[in-house]
């Protein structure tokens, strides 16, 4: 039997990068503009945790189907971890990625390269229309660098340097990238969460 799972992005772009992931699981892979859904779920959420599960439930409960959702954010060790579960809203609304890295490199003047230390958090949750829900976590760990380099990723990518990769995440190629990220990591242990649901 394949059970359809809902995927809660607007984003094809997401939807396909998790349609390839989770392409050996018996599941068909939809997402929330696909199934006509225009539910705005606000997340108000402490972590990130809190935030992909109000997400998935609420999803899961409005389409009736088992539904993944995702939360993910920078934390910055000098900033005492900010910007955190706002990192998508750093820079206000209607901000750029660039806008939003440039604010935190001016948060940073003058921060020496030891003290850059950052990590990308990602959570998935799973959650089911009766209200079962599962979570795995993922995270990948780097320095912020004095300034942005690389051309690939989204997001912070490209001042999130990896001193193992010698490179930011922005300059690796995207399969690297999807074998060593926050997200990829946190998606890998939600797929076999998932195969332990299908079993149930």
């Amino acid at each position: 039997m394949t059970h359809k799972l809902l995927i809660a992005t607007h984003n094809p772009g997401k939807a396909r990068e998790y349609r390839e992931l989770l392409a050996n699981l018996p599941i068909e892979v939809t997402y929330l503009d696909a199934e006509g859904i225009t539910l705005a779920v606000a997340e108000t959420g402490a972590t990130f945790a809190e935030n992909a599960q109000q997400k998935a439930l609420a999803y899961a409960r409005e389409a009736g189907l088992w539904t993944w959702a995702d939360d993910s954010g920078l934390e910055v060790d000098a900033l005492a971890g900010a910007p955190g579960v706002h990192s998508a809203r750093y820079a206000g609304p209607g901000a750029s990625d660039a806008d939003r890295y440039r604010k935190l490199l001016d948060a940073l003047a003058g921060v020496p390269w030891d003290q850059r230390t950052a990590r990308f958090r990602c959570v998935v949750a799973l959650a089911t229309p009766e209200g079962v829900i599962r979570t795995a976590a993922g995270k990948c760990e780097g320095i912020i660098a004095f300034g942005p380099a690389g051309e690939h990723g989204f997001g912070y990518d490209p001042v999130f340097y990896m001193p193992e990769q010698a490179a930011t995440l922005a300059q690796l190629p995207p399969e690297t990238k999807n074998r060593i990220s926050h997200r990829g990591r946190a998606a890998r242990a939600a797929a076999e969460l998932l195969r332990e649901m299908l079993r149930a």
